[in-house]
């Protein structure tokens, strides 16, 4: 098998839910040995049902997992010996508890100073809220991103996903390469802190360029753009309904031809940009009355050929019949330690030297507690004490 980027670099993953386990798992598929560290009871995701599931199953595929109580000393230990023989540590646990088991940063890069240890947390590591629990939702809440998101007339709304939670994942694992990068140059760790207070507010940064230069708050307006149009506006069609962008004089133009309403180019209520946004309810009426004769694929057939931005807006079952998604390779078949195979999702990037992603699924709990500790040089029968005494569990 080609080299993968990561060959021979050790992971330790402590990471619970989504964002430290996702920026691990892209490690993993850059060829890293990721090892997941959970409780005895397991991780955090693993008691809240079917979504918790699909977590694991997402974040954790191709992990080897090892299940210590890290409350007990002698767990301690073994975190301790693994982390010794790793060049990365990744956490996210509630703020404070990797310090009092003696496993956060300062601790561990003193004993350890070429490693890379990354935090993720909630609100940061230096204002006031470092202590509290951090959730993609409350990070949504306080950075403005849900201030923006919703009808003019209606209420605040999340988005559909848990947006912040994977885009810290991302950003949390390019902090790490950028370190590991670093080291090899240098030989010297790095620490490194993601919040997801940052990554929310950087998502958004058109929004805040704009406000920190005009000083003028964003609002809610629903789908659209304030000071174009048409622009993500949305057009029912019979079977469904598209998202469209046209609003410049080039576009707007072919547009109307393509719909058969030429005169709409030169009608005075949208005969330029500035026009179309002070008139906007009158174009979207005149456009939606064209749109509700078609269905969706027509339109796209119609539009996107012709350099019009388009886009269908398909459920996820539409979504993942589409051509291009399955041209993609997004969605991969990977075995489960019962050996059932499951659809699952894998990376969204390619890269020539990993021409197929991995295809183990996602460990049970502790299902490599035992080759772990052996590697670790315990013997046989201290294994079976250390788990007799609830310090492991032995899948």
């Amino acid at each position: 098998m080609t080299d993968q980027p990561l060959d021979g670099v050790r992971v330790i993953d402590f990471g619970q839910f989504i964002a430290a386990p996702a920026a691990a798992q892209v490690l993993v598929d850059l060829g890293a040995d990721v090892i997941k560290v959970e409780p005895i009871h397991g991780e955090a995701a693993r008691g809240i049902g079917p979504h918790g599931d699909a977590m694991l199953q997402t974040y954790n595929r191709n992990k080897r997992d090892i299940a210590v109580d890290l409350k007990d000393p002698r767990g301690q230990e073994i975190a301790r010996q693994l982390i010794a023989g790793a060049d990365i540590v990744l956490q996210n646990l509630r703020p404070g508890v990797m310090d009092s088991f003696g496993l956060g940063a300062d601790d561990v890069r003193l004993r350890n100073p070429e490693i890379v240890y990354a935090t993720v947390s909630g609100f940061g590591l230096h204002g006031p809220s470092k202590f509290r629990a951090g959730l993609d939702i409350a990070a949504q809440a306080e950075s403005g991103l849900m201030w923006v998101t919703g009808e003019a007339d209606g209420e605040p709304q999340k988005v559909g996903s848990q947006i912040v939670d994977a885009a810290t994942a991302y950003v949390c694992a390019q902090a790490i390469l950028g370190a590991y990068i670093r080291r090899l140059r240098t030989g010297e760790g790095d620490t490194v802190e993601v919040s997801l207070l940052e990554v929310a507010i950087h998502l958004q940064a058109p929004n805040w360029g704009a406000y920190l230069t005009t000083g003028q708050e964003p609002k809610r307006r629903g789908n659209g753009q304030p000071t174009v149009a048409p622009a993500a506006d949305i057009m029912p069609t019979q079977d469904g309904s598209l998202v469209l962008s046209a609003y410049s004089e080039i576009h707007f133009r072919r547009l109307c031809d393509l719909l058969g309403r030429s005169e709409l180019a030169d009608d005075p209520r949208f005969a330029n940009n500035k026009a179309r946004v002070e008139n906007r309810t009158a174009m979207l009426a005149e456009l939606h009355s064209v749109f509700a004769t078609m269905t969706s694929d027509e339109a796209m057939g119609l539009l996107t050929p012709n350099g019009v931005v388009a886009g269908k807006i398909n459920t996820y079952a539409e979504a993942m019949r589409s051509p291009d998604v399955e041209a993609s390779g997004i969605f991969i078949e990977v075995s489960q330690p019962d050996g059932v195979s499951v659809t699952t999702l894998g990376t969204p990037w390619h890269l020539a030297s990993i021409p197929k992603p991995p295809t183990a699924g996602t460990p049970n709990l502790g299902q490599h507690t035992g080759e772990l500790l052996l590697e670790l040089g315990y013997a046989a029968e201290t294994i079976s004490a250390l788990a007799a005494d609830g310090v492991i569990a032995l899948h």
